[in-house]
Order: structure tokens, then C-alpha cells, then sequence
């Protein structure tokens, strides 16, 4: 599509804010008005808007896409989200060890087991740990906290949560990603790490490292996403 404006613009909307081309409004890939709760997260669609050159190119409008979802997906019924995400916390990627003889062992708990350790801190929960690949349920109480901290969440954040959950395979990653002080790309590595410790047995492969960069951008862009909406 070729580009059809030559301004970007904000106004307030509804309680919220909404980019404007020239004098025209956004919709949602839905169709409904694009308001986004926040000045900070409006200033970064436009920006996005702006940067686009005679043609758009909507793969680099990650923000506008996560705007679209929350608004188009998550809004009208955001627990149904919930309940779509706390699965991931009964088979987190971070509860799941190597056997304790097995080198890889010692690293997942250098690396992993601070994570873990520090979520269950701030949300009182208990989180059982499993050596090997057989599942082995978490309580319905530890599910059920984990079910509070989403719960409380607005559309957009939790858009934001759900995508660095499912990235990560892990929704210890996707809330921990989501406090403010959060190492975004530390927390990522360490979802990364099986990974990580394959190709330091068997190297590199090229077609690999190209998904994986992709999916950095993703985990980044959705943190950065969580952030303009705390603004």
C-alpha cells in the first residue's frame, strides 16, 4: 500500500488517545476506533506511522499489531486471555530441570532457580520443581495466585504479558518481564538456555540463529509494548 497521508498526529479519544492521519482516525484490523490508553503508547504508533516511507510496510508496525489485539482480541473479554495463559504456568520452561546428575542440571539451577525463587517471593506462591520431561501437575493454588496476578492485569498489558509467555514458553518469564525493573534481555536469555547450552554442544546453526533473533525482536518489542502502557 502505497503511503496515502502526509501528517501524524495525536488527540485525546474516549478516555484515551488516538493517532490521526492528516484529519483521518485509525481503525483496528477489527474495524473499531484504535484508542490506546496512554500519551506514551500513542506517541509510539505514531512514530511508527511516520517512519513509513511511499509505502507502508506493515511488518514494521509491531506496536500497531499488539494495539489491534489487545483492543480487537483481549478487550471484550480479557479472562478468557487468563485463562488462555495460565496453562503455561503448569509447564513452565523453567520448571523443568535435567536429571541432577546431568551437566546441564547445574546450570539451569544457577540460572534458573533466582528466577524462580524471587517470583515466588513476591507472589507467595510454591512452584514444584520437576526433574525430566514427565509432567507433573502444579497445585490449584499455586494456579490460582498465578490466575490473580493476570486477572488484575488491563487488556493491553496482558496482550503484552501473553506474547512474552508464549515466546518464552514460560509465564514466570512473561510476569517477571512485566516488573518495572525488569532485565528484559537477561530473563529472555534464561528462557533461551537449553538452547543455548545445545549449541555449545553441537554449534551453530545459521537458519536457527535467524528464528532466534526474530523471536528477541518479538520479546523486546512486547516488554517495550507493557511499558508505554504503564506511562
Amino acid at each position: 500500500m502505497r503511503r496515502f497521508y502526509k501528517d501524524v498526529s495525536i488527540q485525546p479519544a474516549d478516555g484515551g488517545f488516538q493517532v490521526m492521519l492528516d484529519t483521518r482516525t485509525i481503525k483496528t484490523v477489527g474495524g473499531l476506533a484504535q484508542v490506546v490508553p496512554t500519551n506514551a503508547l500513542a506517541d509510539a504508533l505514531a512514530a511508527e506511522w511516520d517512519r513509513q516511507g511511499e509505502k507502508i510496510d506493515p511488518a514494521t508496525m509491531p506496536l500497531r499489531d499488539m494495539a489491534d489485539y489487545a483492543i480487537d482480541m483481549v478487550s471484550p473479554d480479557p479472562l478468557a486471555l487468563v485463562e488462555k495463559t495460565v496453562p503455561y504456568g503448569d509447564t513452565d520452561t523453567l520448571l523443568y530441570r535435567a536429571d541432577p546428575e546431568e551437566p546441564l542440571y547445574s546450570r539451569q539451577q544457577e540460572v534458573w532457580e533466582p528466577i524462580v525463587t524471587a517470583f515466588e517471593a513476591r507472589l507467595g506462591a510454591q512452584f514444584i520443581r520437576i526433574s525430566g520431561v514427565i509432567h507433573r501437575p502444579q497445585s490449584d493454588a499455586t494456579l490460582d495466585v498465578l490466575r490473580g496476578a493476570l486477572t488484575g492485569q488491563s487488556p493491553f498489558a496482558l496482550a503484552a504479558i501473553e506474547m512474552m509467555t508464549h515466546l518464552a514458553a514460560s509465564l514466570i518469564t512473561g510476569l517477571s518481564a512485566s516488573e518495572p525493573e525488569a532485565d528484559t534481555l537477561a530473563l529472555w536469555n534464561a528462557a533461551n538456555l537449553e538452547e543455548d547450552w545445545q549449541i555449545e554442544q553441537w554449534g551453530r546453526d545459521e537458519e536457527a540463529e535467524d528464528r532466534r533473533e526474530k523471536r528477541t525482536r518479538d520479546f523486546l518489542k512486547a516488554r517495550e509494548f507493557w511499558e508505554l502502557v504503564q506511562r
